[in-house]
């Protein structure tokens, strides 16, 4: 299909395929129900990542830097930081570090969105993060979801990275329930008079600068109930059981530390419920005895695209604190000769 779609309109076009292996069925029957059981969604803001396209990648965008910080700059400074070593361990050719040098130069002092070093173009890519919910409250994990072959509960184990290897193209090969779900997402934009008119006003641009509708990779989170609704304790993670070992790790350290339950009853209610929480194995809840709730739920994060790729960040996206570019790494010249700093 992709061949017959006129070059520069690839994010109005959907290509739909049945599922026809057994694993993808399955899939597809688990998004159907769970679509009827979770029939809105909530938006909870924007994250962002860096995508790169190099010579021969037509349309296609590949996520570099995954797709879950929450301020542009955050992405910015990924990138820094990625062209940086690159340009010192990355390659012996001078005039490839003299371009990678100078796209770390202007990322140090200009909060630029894309940069070009070597035929490649970086770009700082924006989502859209939401969890969709029921009458049972946000959509957790499903049976389908993939894991990873071991499923191990120490703190240090890796996680699988989150978007490692995805393309952004929107006429990628996908199934009806996922085409389904981005016709539905294509309207997505912000309506609420509690954001500021300005972020209205760009979400209201992008329906049309950006048309289409690319799904990132599903996410996993633990979020927190609280008195204005639900929070993240938890960064976005590739698999229900990394989001799973985050919350056991929560509750045997980062809790006890963060809310001063060192010692005494409370913490030894925190550690039974976390041992209960793993010997269950699979479980999506736990509830403490002070009565606070937490929850993994699976996240979706939904890129637009336009003719000339993924929708980098908008000019009313804030910044953290009004953060700034800023110097990440010794100076380099040509030869990669580092300068240490005094």
């Amino acid at each position: 299909m992709s061949s017959e779609v006129p070059p520069g309109s690839e994010h109005l076009y959907l290509n739909v395929v049945h599922a026809e292996h057994p694993v993808a069925a399955a899939q597809e029957a688990d998004a159907a129900d769970a679509a009827r059981r979770y029939d809105h969604y909530i938006v909870r803001g924007p994250l962002f990542g860096i995508a790169c396209q190099g010579p021969g990648d037509g349309h296609r965008w590949r996520v570099l830097r995954p797709v879950v910080e929450g301020f542009p700059q955050d992405a910015r400074d990924s990138l820094n930081s990625f062209l940086w070593f690159r340009a010192k361990d990355g390659t012996d050719d001078r005039a490839v570090r003299r371009e990678l040098l100078a796209a770390v130069t202007r990322l140090e002092s200009e909060p630029v969105n894309e940069v070009t070093a070597a035929g490649t173009r970086y770009r700082v890519v924006r989502c859209d993060e939401i969890v969709y919910g029921g009458s049972e409250g946000p959509e957790p994990p499903r049976p389908t979801d993939p894991e990873p072959a071991g499923l191990s509960w120490d703190p240090d184990a890796e996680d699988p990275r989150l978007d490692a290897g995805f393309v952004i193209d929107h006429i990628a090969a996908t199934g009806v329930m996922e085409a389904t779900e981005r016709l539905a997402l294509m309207g997505l934009h912000y309506r609420s008079p509690r954001y500021p008119a300005d972020v209205r006003a760009d979400s209201r641009r992008a329906l049309h600068t950006h048309a289409g509708i690319v799904l990132l990779p599903t996410a996993f989170r633990v979020l927190e109930r609280t008195g204005v609704g639900w929070e993240p304790a938890t960064t976005a993670l590739a698999s229900p059981h990394a989001a799973r070992r985050a919350l056991f790790r929560l509750l045997t350290w980062r809790w006890q530390a963060r809310y001063g339950r060192t010692e005494g009853p409370e913490r030894a209610g925190y550690g039974r419920v976390a041992e209960e929480f793993r010997a269950a194995g699979d479980a999506d809840s736990v509830r403490l005895d002070d009565g606070r709730e937490l929850l993994v739920v699976r996240m979706r994060r939904v890129v637009r695209v336009g003719p000339d790729g993924p929708e980098t960040a908008r000019p009313s996206d804030e910044e953290e604190g009004g953060c700034g570019p800023s110097r990440m790494h010794p100076p380099m010249d040509e030869d990669g000769t580092v300068t240490q700093e005094t």
